[in-house]
């Protein structure tokens, strides 16, 4: 099996982004009250890759062994029973990020996502919470009308119902992890499972079972989901020290200002890095480029960056493994290209 080259990957995303663009104009119209419903789309508007959404359409594809793009994701042929309108999953699943993040930057009184204000800097405290909540009840919503059997979609929708509470658990044990002194790394991959992976699970896993294929294979779909979930959180720790802040939308090396723990710093801890004073204030704004350039250097002259690029590699082809149970097409082959590409992104 050839893999596409890197190219075809981006446009591949960028194709089934543009549908799902398309379906979220159509599934989450801007209604009264305005202002809420602005606020909601505010970040789906601001851009985003729409790379677990394009993870669920590829499944769907390699499943049922279709070329890729040529039948309507509204009326995609299912293993048994009748067409199945996965793209309605595809956006509940968006939907369900864009409210991650919008809480996500609550939490962290970040300023900036995606290059533009903070939806609670745009609009305000208030407003951001409800957007939030209404995204994600309208997740479910969404779902409800994927015209699966009765007995799928009760299970693609306990799966999201379940992602969300391991969601808000992986988010709380991040909460948590600031306040500890020792953190192991088994304890930071599961808080990453938790926080950022599960989603990827359920990209990869909910068209199986909307779609009718057997637990085996959407097991082993939801692993491949953790796998490359894991990995993209680790890429984006390690992008939080190495890319620059006008590139990455917020402030390089955040995480290492707001005292974040990653697999980066539990790393460089245990080579002996004191990361409690490697900055001396935990405020974003009163940290100069050099101080973030010279606590980075000393990050990386641990080989702690590396050490993260390597468990990130490892996790992508651990995933890519799990795909054997799907046909031996292009979007098979194109879903293995998503898992390096997690990897291989700069942002």
């Amino acid at each position: 099996m050839t893999r596409p080259e890197a190219r075809s990957v981006t446009e591949a995303v960028a194709e089934r982004r543009e549908l799902v663009n398309q379906a979220i104009d159509e599934d989450l119209p801007v209604a009264r009250p305005e202002r809420l419903y602005e606020a909601s789309r505010y970040l789906l508007d601001a851009g985003g890759k729409r790379l677990r959404p394009a993870v669920l359409l590829l499944t769907a594809e390699a499943l049922c062994d279709v070329e890729p793009l040529s039948v309507s994701y509204h009326e995609f042929p299912a293993l048994e029973g009748g067409p199945v309108d996965v793209m309605r999953a595809a956006v509940a699943i968006e939907v369900i990020q864009s409210f991650t993040l919008i809480h996500d930057d609550i939490m962290d009184d970040d300023d900036l996502r995606r290059g533009v204000p903070a939806v609670h800097r745009e609009y305000d405290l208030e407003t951001a919470i409800l957007a939030g909540d209404t995204l994600y009840s309208k997740a479910f919503e969404i779902m409800l009308e994927s015209g699966a059997p009765p007995e799928r979609g009760l299970d693609a929708l306990r799966m999201l119902a379940c992602t969300c509470t391991r969601i808000c658990e992986g988010q709380s044990f991040d909460v948590e992890f600031e306040r500890r002194e020792n953190v192991g790394e088994e304890e930071y991959l599961e808080m990453v499972e938790l926080k950022t992976a599960v989603l990827y699970g359920a990209a990869a896993s909910v068209p199986a079972t909307l779609l009718g294929a057997d637990d085996e294979t959407v097991k082993a779909l939801y692993r491949y989901g953790i796998d490359i979930g894991t990995a993209f959180q680790i890429q984006d720790d390690v992008l939080d020290l190495t890319v620059p802040s006008d590139v990455l939308g917020k402030q390089r090396g955040s995480d290492l200002v707001e005292g974040k723990r990653t697999l980066i710093t539990l790393h460089a801890r245990e080579q002996g890095v004191d990361m409690d004073s490697l900055i001396g204030t935990d405020d974003p704004e009163a940290v100069s480029e050099r101080e973030i350039d010279e606590a980075v250097s000393a990050v990386e002259s641990t080989g702690s960056i590396e050490y993260a690029r390597s468990k990130a590699q490892s996790l992508v082809e651990s995933g890519k493994n799990e795909l054997a149970v799907l046909p031996d097409n292009e979007a098979r082959s194109q879903l293995e290209a998503v898992a390096d590409y997690l990897i291989e992104r700069g942002y």
